[in-house]
């Protein structure tokens, strides 16, 4: 099951987005979507990582202008002519391209330090009409807790001085990870006021996810055979396209929501088995389950992603989350279907040695040598 550690290496990997899928292709698939009814000039801190894209194509769409600012390592020559592209970095507080500038809002994606946001809010602060700031869930103390809703308790700081905190004692401590996640939520509010609007998303997935950790089911599942499912099938997992909240966003920024929601999705219960048979609708093909329990995969160190069992872990409850403000705000869920296909579309079209890495979950291999351990232990 997922980890906090996991949560951390894979979320680095998440930022990463070194696959691009064709920027021209997302912008095709926009062309029926209506201007907004008032253009807005947004900024968007980040931007060519995972969601920021979407974010991109989806404003545009709208009829929106932007600008984004990140490190520069990425810069998207496709967008090139319709998005002005600002450089700097955040972690050395190098925010000169910012000053003097004025936009009405800005939306921050890649933030986990609250370093960041108080240097961002130096500079931006009184100069942008709306913050928004993808958050997590893993800002909840309790991870335990079935129906988590925006209003339950949140991490506390254990460090000395959240301000010193940085990506590399954050990696020494992945318990900090939500910890400061919290206290940026904090230091948003404290640098633009009531203007605000706190996004904690759970498991974000589909095309230009580098971490794997969905992938990893419709790829295997694709593959056909024995697969090692873990749990009994009914445990509940959350998972949202990374299209949906990155359109969401501008949505709320269109309508100028400010609050905290939790971006978990679909609006139903999906359970494991549930998730197996969407993917499986899909792909086709000959295929078998045999479910493992927590106790057996725990005993033989195997770590399946985006799956947490409904009870016994400390991250039980993060299938379970409550998403009923998100939705009331107009958050929407494209079909599993959808993102199953498109995913592979998309993962099918990555290099060879791409495709053959394992970011998450387990080797062919070492799925075999499970299976044939469980059925010697419970034969037919």
């Amino acid at each position: 099951m997922t980890t906090r550690r996991d949560l951390l290496k894979l979320g680095a990997l998440a930022a990463a987005g070194a696959a691009l899928p064709s920027f021209a292709a997302a912008q095709a698939a926009m062309a029926n979507i209506p201007k907004a009814d008032k253009p807005l000039n947004i900024l968007i801190l980040g931007g060519t990582g995972f969601t920021g894209p979407f974010q991109v194509a989806y404003a545009l769409a709208r009829g929106h202008k932007v600008t984004t600012f990140n490190r520069g390592k990425r810069p998207s020559l496709e967008w090139a002519d319709q998005v002005e592209q600002l450089s700097g970095d955040r972690i050395t507080g190098d925010l000169k391209s910012l000053e003097g500038r004025k936009w009405d809002v800005c939306i921050d994606n890649p933030t986990s330090l609250p370093y960041w946001v108080r240097d961002a809010g130096k500079v931006l602060a009184g100069n942008v009409g709306h913050y928004l700031f993808i958050s997590t869930i893993s800002v909840y103390a309790d991870g335990s807790q079935h129906g988590i809703d925006e209003d339950s308790a949140l991490a506390q700081y254990a460090g000395q001085d959240a301000m010193a905190e940085t990506w590399e004692t954050m990696r020494a401590n992945m318990e900090l990870y939500g910890q400061l996640k919290a206290l940026s939520e904090a230091e948003a509010h404290k640098q633009f006021g009531k203007n605000v609007t706190i996004v904690r998303p759970g498991y974000i997935v589909g095309p230009r996810d580098e971490t794997d950790r969905f992938t990893y089911w419709p790829k295997r599942i694709a593959e056909g055979g024995e697969v090692l499912v873990p749990g009994d099938g009914e445990d509940p997992i959350q998972i949202i396209d990374g299209r949906d909240l990155g359109e969401w966003m501008i949505r709320l920024a269109e309508n100028g929501t400010t609050g905290v929601f939790n971006a978990c999705g679909p609006d139903y219960t999906l359970t494991m088995d549930a998730a197996m048979h969407g993917c499986h609708a899909v792909t086709g093909g000959p295929i078998s389950y045999t479910h493992v329990p927590m106790e057996f995969l725990e005993k033989n160190e195997a770590s399946l992603p985006i799956w947490v069992p409904r009870a016994g872990s400390p991250y039980s409850g993060y299938g379970t989350v409550s998403n009923a403000r998100a939705i009331a705000a107009g958050l929407t869920f494209r079909p599993l279907a959808t993102t199953v296909a498109d995913l592979l579309a998309w993962y099918r079209g990555l290099p060879a040695e791409r495709q053959a890495e394992v970011r998450a979950g387990i080797t062919r291999e070492r799925e075999a040598e499970l299976l044939k351990a469980w059925h010697a232990q419970h034969p037919a």
